[in-house]
C-alpha cells in the first residue's frame, strides 16, 4: 500500500468516526476506486455541459446531437458504478475469510426517507416542469422537453437500477471494523448516487426556447433552491458516519 493512500484512508477513517481502526489495502483499494470515479463523473459532466453549450453556439440546440450528449453521460455514469461495484467483487474475491451483513440492509436504512422524499421531489418538479412547457408554440422549447424528458427517464431508471445494486450487493469485510466500513462506503455511495446534479441541470440547459420565460426562471429556480435544501438536509439528518453505524444497529 503507498504512502499517500495509507494517509488518505487514514483521514477517511478519522472523518467517519473509526479512529480506533488502521487502515489496511483492502479499504485503500476501495476508496482509491471511488476517488477516481468521483474524477471521471466530475469529467463527464463538464464535458456534457461543455458539449451542449458548443451546440447551442452552433445552431444545434435541436439536432441530434442534444440526446445523444445525454446518452453519453448517462450510459459513462453507469459504467462507472459497475466499474466501481467489481472493483468491490475483485477486492473480495481475495479475502481468506469473509462476514457478511445478518440482514439485508433495505433503502430506509443505508439512505434514509429524507434523502429519498428530497431525490423524489426533485425529478417530480423537473418532470412537471418539462411537461408544462410542451404544450407551447415554441418548437425549439418544445423539443428541449422532450429532451430533458428523455435524460431525466434515462436518470431515473439509472439512479433505482444503481441503488438496488449498492443495497444487494454482499459486504466486502474480514471482521467488524471492516464490516462498518463497508456499511459507511454504502451511505456514502447511496447519497452520492441520489444528489440530483443532472436533474437541475437539464432543465436549465434544454428549457431555454427562443426567448426568455417563466420556464427559465423556475428552472434556474429549481438548481437554487435544490441547492439549499440539499445543504440544509446534510446539516440537518445524521453524517455518514452516524447513519451507518444507525444502520448496523438496526439489523
Amino acid at each position: 500500500m503507498r504512502e499517500a493512500d495509507r494517509v488518505e484512508t487514514g483521514r477517511w477513517l478519522e472523518r467517519h468516526g473509526l479512529t480506533g481502526a488502521e487502515p489496511t489495502p483492502l479499504l485503500a483499494t476501495r476508496l482509491a476506486v471511488r476517488r477516481r470515479a468521483r474524477i471521471a463523473d466530475s469529467l463527464l459532466l463538464a464535458g456534457f455541459l461543455i458539449g451542449a453549450a458548443l451546440a447551442h453556439v452552433s445552431g444545434r440546440a435541436t439536432s441530434f446531437w442534444m440526446p445523444l450528449l445525454v446518452v453519453v453521460l448517462l450510459s459513462g455514469q453507469w459504467l462507472l458504478g459497475r466499474w466501481v461495484r467489481r472493483a468491490d467483487q475483485r477486492a473480495g474475491a481475495q479475502l481468506s475469510r469473509r462476514v457478511a451483513h445478518p440482514v439485508q440492509l433495505g433503502w430506509r436504512a443505508v439512505l434514509g426517507r429524507p434523502y429519498a422524499v428530497f431525490t423524489v421531489a426533485s425529478f417530480a418538479a423537473a418532470l412537471v416542469l418539462a411537461v408544462s412547457v410542451l404544450p407551447g408554440a415554441d418548437p425549439v422549447l418544445r423539443y428541449g422537453a422532450i429532451v430533458v424528458l428523455i435524460g431525466l427517464t434515462g436518470a431515473g431508471a439509472g439512479t433505482i437500477l444503481q441503488l438496488r445494486q449498492v443495497l444487494a450487493s454482499p459486504a466486502v469485510a474480514e471482521d467488524e471494523v471492516s464490516l462498518t466500513a463497508d456499511v459507511v462506503m454504502r451511505v456514502e455511495d447511496v447519497r452520492a448516487l441520489v444528489t440530483p446534479s443532472l436533474v437541475w441541470t437539464l432543465p436549465a440547459i434544454f428549457l431555454y426556447g427562443t426567448s426568455f420565460g417563466w420556464w427559465n426562471v423556475v428552472a434556474l429556480a429549481l438548481v437554487v433552491v435544490g441547492a439549499v435544501v440539499l445543504g440544509l438536509l446534510q446539516h440537518r439528518t445524521a453524517c455518514v458516519g452516524a447513519a451507518a453505524r444507525q444502520a448496523l444497529a438496526a439489523r
